[in-house]
């Protein structure tokens, strides 16, 4: 039987079979899967930041891998150019014309690897992709296909040889996450499942691209009252007016917030959003957008969006 939306299964079920695909080989993180798949189906980029070595790049190529998604990967070095990301134009002698070379940024998940280790300049190369999936080389537009999401991963900034993300950038990824280190137990099921070779060797995909498409469809369909429309440009408008915040979210930060909800609200069986859908996804699509006052940059960026979302009344369902 083929994969994907012909099966006509719910939305719910769908979501359950991709994430539980996923964690056959990332085990023991089931809360870092449900959002790494809900930023996916919002249409959404993934910024991933961890230290070496705890999965961010297994769980990119699993997710590519469960939703038949061509994988591109970048490996972002102090020397990578923009061209080595969007591709370049070369001339053909013997045809006599300029053909375009894509670049890796042209496949369904592009893992962005170490995003933090290049120039600024050439992390802006992402920029346009990331907002408008297409790239523009030498005047000439490029599609890129859908699904695409990039997820992009890296080190926390204390490690050396790292420029942090401008906050154009930072604004173009949905969620920020962090995957952590495994629990004991999860540990321990990690070494007896996959002691011997490598996770990603046995997977296979549980639904196609299309299926990801009309899932997409599907979320961006759920319903999302005034009074929680309300909310959400509440808690907007309260990071704006923060004192510890030099700059609040922007308007695409509370689009995306929507988006988000609204995906957790169909993964839930649920057509329409609830205020806890808008208070479980506000930490991972809001934090990293929040530029703190040189007063408070000690305070984690999470406590913040607690103490605003503890300010701005719940709406009654």
């Amino acid at each position: 039987m083929a994969l994907g939306a012909s099966e006509e299964r719910p939305f719910a079920q769908q979501f359950q079979s991709i994430t539980a695909n996923i964690g056959r080989a990332i085990i023991g993180k089931p809360e870092v899967l449900d959002l790494a798949v809900t930023c996916l189906l919002a249409e959404g980029h993934l910024l991933i930041e961890d230290a070496p070595g705890v999965g961010k790049t297994s769980l990119a190529k699993a997710l590519a891998i469960t939703v038949q998604a061509e994988f591109g990967r970048i490996q972002f070095t102090p020397d990578l150019l923009p061209s080595d990301v969007v591709g370049t134009t070369i001339w053909n002698r013997s045809a006599g014309t300029l053909d375009f070379q894509p670049g890796p940024v042209f496949s369904g998940i592009v893992v962005a690897d170490e995003i933090n280790r290049a120039s600024p300049k050439t992390q802006s190369a992402l920029l346009e992709a990331m907002a408008e999936r297409q790239v523009t080389v030498n005047g000439a537009t490029h599609g890129l296909p859908r699904p695409f999401m990039v997820i992009a991963t890296q080190n926390p900034l204390e490690h050396e040889g790292t420029y942090p993300l401008p906050e154009s950038q930072l604004d173009r990824f949905l969620m920020r996450i962090e995957v952590g280190y495994p629990t004991k137990q999860a540990e321990l099921d990690i070494l007896d499942a996959h002691g011997a070779d490598s996770p990603l060797d046995s997977l296979r995909p549980a639904v196609d691209a299309e299926a990801v498409r009309v899932l997409a469809e599907q979320a961006g369909a759920v319903f999302t009252a005034p009074g929680v429309k309300h909310y959400l440009v509440q808690i907007a408008h309260a990071t704006r007016e923060h004192p510890s915040l030099a700059l609040g979210i922007s308007p695409r930060a509370t689009l995306a917030l929507q988006r988000a909800s609204r995906v957790r609200a169909a993964s839930q069986g649920r057509d329409y959003v609830l205020p806890d859908d808008v208070k479980r996804l506000a930490a991972p699509v809001l934090a990293h957008r929040l530029l703190l006052n040189p007063q408070a940059r000690a305070t984690p960026p999470d406590q913040i969006v607690d103490q605003i979302m503890g300010s701005v009344p719940t709406p009654v369902a």
